[in-house]
């Protein structure tokens, strides 16, 4: 079974402690969703795991094979979405998908997915923000790496979008494992396998919306 496992993460900035002893796992075959308030460190696990920032101290592990934090990008084994679009403003989104798969077979899964052919003759920053995350999902989704990262997927965008990009990411874990934030919180029960809350520089496994509540995350009236 292929297991990412992270452990002993610690993450300071000065004297104030960010994120202390973390400890994550994620199979192939299983979403699991992080919540946390603004500044309680959610992006900024991801981005510590994926090595643009630099850890005080992590253990990167797929299958027991340790992964050092700044060979993580080259090792192709972790993907990540940002928050922020990676993808060239004034490309046009037919010539953004063979740029990232030469291979013709591969490119037609991006091009024969649902909703890209109402779009591929727009250039990217002509995209709404559905259509740009979907499309950076795809990307991201349709790579050789066995686990991603996403940012914020839902974040900001359309209603139709949202039902595309969940059934997309639940067609995406047949293959991968996948970590995601987010803070419409909705959107990633309704998909997510396990559920964690960053709160006070940990990490608390939650179960559901009432949980979320108990750690002050949700008001009781949301």
């Amino acid at each position: 079974m292929n297991v990412l496992n992270i452990s002993k993460l610690n993450k300071s900035f000065g004297k104030k402690v960010i994120l202390k002893d973390i400890n994550l796992d994620c199979k192939v075959g299983e979403i699991i969703g992080i919540f946390g308030r603004n500044g309680t460190g959610k992006s900024t696990l991801l981005k510590l795991i994926f090595g643009t920032i630099k850890a005080d101290s992590i253990l990167i592990e797929i299958d027991a094979e340790i992964i050092p934090q700044n060979k993580v990008i080259s090792s192709k084994k972790i993907g990540y979405l940002p928050q922020e679009t990676f993808l060239p403003k004034e490309w046009k989104v037919r010539e953004i998908i063979p740029f990232f798969f030469p291979n013709g077979d591969d490119q037609d899964k991006i091009f024969y997915s649902k909703q890209v052919s109402s779009f591929e003759k727009r250039k990217v920053g002509e995209l709404s923000l559905g259509q740009l995350r979907y499309l950076e999902l795809l990307i991201i989704g349709n790579l050789k790496h066995k686990f991603i990262m996403l940012d914020e997927p839902f974040s900001m965008i359309e209603p139709i979008y949202k039902d595309v990009i969940k059934n997309l990411l639940l067609e995406i874990k047949q293959t991968k494992g996948i970590i995601l934030t987010d803070h419409y919180y909705n959107d990633v029960l309704e998909i997510t396998n396990r559920n964690f809350i960053i709160k006070d520089t940990e990490k608390i496994e939650i179960m559901d919306k009432n949980d979320l509540i108990k750690y002050d995350y949700l008001r009781s009236d949301e």
